[in-house]
């Protein structure tokens, strides 16, 4: 792939490079289109936390249950994060990249 740099001067429009914009299209967009989208792009990433949630949990070669009672988070929320119905947030996150980076020290500090 080629690589192009283009310098943008904010205050000459000219400079500014053209676009693939469908202008009627985007005039057509309600805002209805853009909430279905944005549940859309929402469901997807949820989708993406689902995969990494349980790509965690069977690269330690864990049970739904056995990675609940290691990481002490109940079951039903296991399960929530690897169907996607729930996200893990904060702490949660965290651990679960610490798990996938450095699976054995972050099991010895939980046990």
């Amino acid at each position: 792939m080629k690589t192009v740099r283009v310098k943008i001067d904010p205050n000459a429009l000219a400079s500014l490079p053209k676009g693939r914009v469908d202008k009627s299209r985007l005039d057509r967009t309600s805002e209805r289109d853009l909430f279905a989208q944005q549940n859309a792009d929402d469901a997807e990433a949820m989708k993406d936390v689902a995969k990494f949630a349980r790509r965690v949990r069977k690269r330690l070669g864990l049970s739904q249950l056995e990675f609940s009672h290691q990481i002490d988070v109940p079951l039903e929320t296991i399960r929530n994060w690897e169907q996607g119905k729930r996200c893990p947030t904060g702490a949660a996150k965290a651990l679960l990249k610490v798990l996938e980076k450095v699976p054995e020290a972050a099991l010895s500090a939980l046990g």
